[in-house]
């Protein structure tokens, strides 16, 4: 049967539509995650536990980067003094499965997006369609940047926060598997979307939901949180704040110039 024109298209069409689209997208998640199981080692030993080494590369940048700056080793991580345990019966097996499948949603993410293009396509004008190429893979790249953002940056920061803080010295941090991957899945996908900013704000602004001066009114604020959002993921010093925050300042400052754009052709269109 052919494809219903968008005008004919009932409510309970576009929620038909939006099943199947994330039927399909479920499915190319799984299909990547099963591929995935074929190089577990690898993905487990060197990837995902990677940080809680010293001698992963974001440690031992860190450690060239304070001598280069003078400040001989007071900022190289030569120890992280914790182990990671696992303390239920299926532990192990339920965070190997979730982490194929965080592993594969990451991998499929450009089918994700040509998904949700169809889908929304058919709202846009016909030379708005024409960029599916440019939103997909702009989207994409944005996206595997913020995943390497939260890998070598998010996490190795927030693993040596908390191996090196402690109440008292009788005190002995022992973190469980499940803990250590949630902190993981929560830094590698909230870094991974939060650098899709500027792609929800151009969507928001094309909506005129978002303008360029709602964004620089609330600049200041959105400082603040970044800042305090760096402040926390780091340990108490200057250079591993700041290592966190100009990325995330870089993005935001991004995303209001591509409202700004997105406006002033509006703008045009409109004659204004």
């Amino acid at each position: 049967m052919a494809k219903k024109n968008l005008n004919e298209m009932s409510f309970l069409d576009h929620l038909e539509e939006l099943r199947w689209l994330l039927v399909r997208s479920t499915i190319a998640i799984l299909i990547m995650a099963f591929a995935t199981y074929f190089i577990s080692d690898y993905l487990f030993d060197d990837v995902i536990l990677g940080p809680t080494r010293p001698t992963f590369f974001t440690y031992q940048w860190f450690c060239d980067l304070s001598h280069q700056l003078g400040f001989a080793d007071s900022i190289c991580i030569t120890e992280l003094n914790f182990i990671i345990q696992n303390t239920e019966m299926e532990g192990q097996v339920n965070i190997f499965v979730w982490m194929c499948i965080l592993a594969g949603f990451i991998l499929s993410f450009p089918y994700i997006l040509w998904e949700l293009w169809k889908f929304i396509s058919p709202a846009l004008y016909e030379k708005e369609r024409k960029n599916a190429k440019i939103f997909i893979s702009t989207s994409s790249i944005l996206f595997f940047l913020g995943v390497l953002f939260g890998y070598y940056v998010v996490i190795p920061m927030s693993v040596n926060f908390v191996a090196t803080f402690s109440v008292s010295d009788v005190v002995k941090n022992q973190f469980t598997l499940d803990s250590y991957m949630g902190m993981v899945k929560t830094s590698i996908i909230a870094s991974g979307l939060f650098f899709e900013l500027p792609i929800i704000i151009y969507f928001l602004t094309k909506l005129g939901l978002v303008t360029p001066d709602f964004l620089r009114k609330y600049w200041k604020y959105a400082v603040v949180i970044i800042l305090i959002v760096a402040a926390i993921v780091t340990p108490p010093d200057v250079v591993s704040q700041t290592i966190v925050a100009i990325p995330m300042l870089i993005i935001y400052e991004l995303s209001i110039l591509i409202s700004r754009i997105v406006y002033k052709n509006k703008l045009k269109e409109n004659n204004v």
